[in-house]
């Protein structure tokens, strides 16, 4: 990929900037920041509107193809919208599961009806999606799940839990893998349904996290219920449409990630300046071992997303995983550091933690969440370093 922007592409750039810059004024200015990693639940109706807002001039979905909604943007394109919305501090979006995981999903698997009935939602930002995969049994060993729908009539029902949903309570769907033939087990015999959550058989429970907050979710699916056809893909075929979520979820999205990171070890540079933790040569070290950590980070995703606009990409994009996630625990150590020992008290009442305690804690939890570091090293052993298989009992 080429790293510098041809003339067009540096014209889109500008035309995002500007129209970041004329539309987050008012009160779509007091968004500017919210949300994230242990911050979901700011602003969230504020942010819901802006989704709304960008929606309305166009700006979701923006590798879609044009019939599905979306403006059918190159991978180069999207970079560059990824990149411009992190530097203008525009709010985390609120309907990105649904926009690059679920809709992807549909347009690869699922039929005319479905597209029909499920993107203009998703371009719109009129219906939240959440993820139904991870079980109390089966987290990062998925195929171990025991959530199953039988078929009843022209309906589904399902039975069992799912855990760590993120954004479950309040998403008006929710895309689970279920075990749909009682006879199988492991990756056999599961389905990937459509599932609303607004209906009896439905329980979202709220798991309190270590920043105070409760993005996460427990889901307990007792009876409930979901039209015969809204399965993706064919029945029991749901493990090849759940590894294409999987792949889709490392696409663009990464690229504002990195910029956010960046935006993060900026604001820990200025206070290790101001509290005079610059001084220490350890700290100042690991600040500038940090800098140039995000540098290989942008030119690996870079790397990893010209694999996906050449139809190659492949589980590669586990190393981009793995990098990612040590990466931005060791940067909510850092900031703990350049903290230093006022950093270990909160502020006055209601005592909440403040911006490097809450990077901390929640970075505990990036080496877990969206594939573990133990199962990216299994993959890159395997699929890419083509090492024996790991023996599976």
């Amino acid at each position: 990929m080429d790293l510098a922007d041809s003339e067009q592409e540096a014209a889109f750039r500008r035309e995002i900037r500007e129209w970041l810059g004329d539309h987050l004024t008012g009160e779509f200015a007091k968004a500017r920041g919210l949300g994230g990693p242990g911050r979901e639940h700011e602003a969230f109706d504020l942010r819901l509107a802006w989704d709304r807002h960008l929606a309305e001039h166009g700006w979701t979905c923006l590798g879609w193809p044009e019939e599905f909604g979306g403006r059918g943007a190159s991978i180069q394109q999207q970079v560059i919208f990824h990149e411009e919305y992190a530097r203008a501090n525009a709010p985390v979006r609120v309907g990105h599961i649904g926009e690059e995981l679920l809709g992807p999903t549909v347009i690869a698997f699922g039929t005319a009806e479905q597209q029909e009935r499920f993107l203009p939602p998703i371009v719109e930002a009129r219906e939240l999606w959440c993820q139904g995969y991870s079980e109390p049994d089966a987290g990062s060993d998925l195929a171990n799940l025991s959530t199953a729908a039988r078929r009843d009539a022209d309906e589904w029902v399902i039975h069992g839990q799912k855990v760590w949903t993120s954004l479950a309570h309040v998403a008006d769907w929710c895309f689970l893998l279920a075990r749909t033939d009682p006879e199988t087990s492991r990756h056999r015999g599961l389905s990937c349904l459509l599932v609303p959550m607004d209906q009896p058989g439905v329980e979202v429970r709220p798991i309190l996290q270590l920043t105070g907050t409760s993005e996460f979710n427990e889901v307990f699916f007792d009876g409930a219920r979901t039209a015969a056809d809204n399965v993706v893909g064919p029945v029991d075929d749901g493990w090849r449409v759940a590894m294409g979520t999987l792949g889709f979820e490392r696409g663009v999205g990464t690229v504002d990630q990195q910029v956010v990171f960046r935006r993060e070890l900026a604001a820990i540079t200025e206070l290790a300046k101001s509290n005079g933790a610059v001084d220490d040569p350890v700290l100042r070290d690991k600040i500038t071992r940090a800098w140039t950590g995000l540098e290989i980070m942008r030119f690996n995703a870079l790397r990893t997303l010209t694999g996906v606009a050449n139809g190659t990409a492949g589980p590669e994009a586990s190393i981009a995983k793995l990098y990612w996630a040590r990466f931005h625990r060791g940067l909510g150590e850092l900031a703990a550091e350049v903290a230093g020992a006022s950093g270990l008290v909160a502020g006055d009442a209601p005592y909440e933690l403040d911006e490097w305690q809450r990077l901390f804690l929640f970075t505990r939890a990036d080496t877990i969440y969206g594939g573990s570091d133990e199962i990216q090293r299994t993959i890159i052993a395997e699929r890419v370093l083509g090492l024996p298989r790991e023996e599976r009992r």
